[in-house]
């Protein structure tokens, strides 16, 4: 399954590069499930993050390892991958990428391949999934807006 989700941001792309920090991954985190923040090595090819998702009655790890990262004067990006995965997915695929509109503007895009266990399983958790990342978005506009 694809999610892709745009959030256009008035700040130049360096700047909001330079916020994607571990206090911006610790804000974007959505009310449930809790998620502990165990390794955060950065966004650069070969970091971490090491996740431990609270679902009250057990716990799940969620480690992903950046794959790429690349920053030019159009664009800063980078693609994390999950090599250890809660019970309810098979692969994850998450390429971030902060675009340059503008000297001022910048847009940032979630773009996210991910698969279950089971086919159905990936349409029940499309919406959830969709829902916990457009709650980054006001994130995102309040903290890179000038």
């Amino acid at each position: 399954m694809h999610l892709l989700l745009k959030t256009k941001v008035d700040q130049n792309y360096l700047k909001v590069k330079e916020g994607f920090n571990e206090d911006l991954f610790t804000s974007l985190n959505p009310p449930f499930p809790p998620v502990e923040l165990k390794e955060f090595g950065g966004s650069e090819e070969g970091d971490i993050v090491h996740l431990r998702l609270n679902f009250i009655f057990f716990k799940q790890d969620w480690i992903s390892e950046i794959t790429y990262d690349r920053t030019n004067i159009e664009i800063f990006e980078f693609i994390d991958e999950g090599k250890k995965l809660p019970f309810f997915l098979k692969y994850w695929k998450h390429h971030h990428k902060v675009l340059k509109l503008d000297n001022n503007t910048s847009e940032i895009v979630d773009d996210i391949t991910f698969k279950s266990p089971f086919k159905l399983m990936d349409y029940l958790l499309y919406p959830v999934l969709w829902l916990q990342f457009a709650y980054r978005k006001p994130i995102y506009r309040r903290l890179f807006n000038r």
